[in-house]
């Protein structure tokens, strides 16, 4: 059975949602859009998942979250022995060297800095859809 796997964004700001979702419908995105809205509902949903269920085809994750940083959900999610192989695209306003260096030396796949026009932010989610849930060929299971 082919399954079609939802992508998480983690995301605080409802205008960068609303931005993602709309984006995603006008390229027909295939993949589910689930939303968490701050670090810890992101830890939280990480620590409810079990053994067996569906993982996420790609994590998009925001930096700049309440409660938990983004980074540290990344760390976390690399940690884990299964959720680790999750790809994780940053997407962020933030261009901040630093930002983009701890990213990467925690395993981020890519690092996105957020355009401000609408346009753009289109060709950027038609570029991860297609990147990441039609071209990639996904690492182990992703059921595991």
């Amino acid at each position: 059975m082919n399954t079609i796997l939802p992508i998480l964004l983690i995301e605080d700001n409802p205008m960068d949602v609303d931005l993602t979702r709309r984006a995603f419908i006008r390229h027909n995105l295939a993949n589910p859009l689930e939303v968490l809205r701050d670090g810890q509902e992101a830890l939280d949903f990480f620590a409810g998942w079990k053994t067996g269920e569906a993982m996420p085809v790609l994590v998009l994750l925001d930096l700049k979250l309440p409660k938990i940083s983004g980074l540290e959900v990344l760390r976390i999610i690399r940690a884990h022995p299964d959720l680790g192989v999750i790809p994780v695209v940053i997407l962020t306003s933030s261009a901040e060297d630093h930002d983009i260096h701890e990213a990467y030396s925690l395993g981020a796949n890519s690092y996105i800095v957020k355009p401000v026009d609408f346009d753009k932010f289109i060709d950027v989610a038609r570029q991860i859809e297609l990147y990441w849930t039609v071209l990639n060929t996904p690492g182990p299971s992703r059921h595991v």
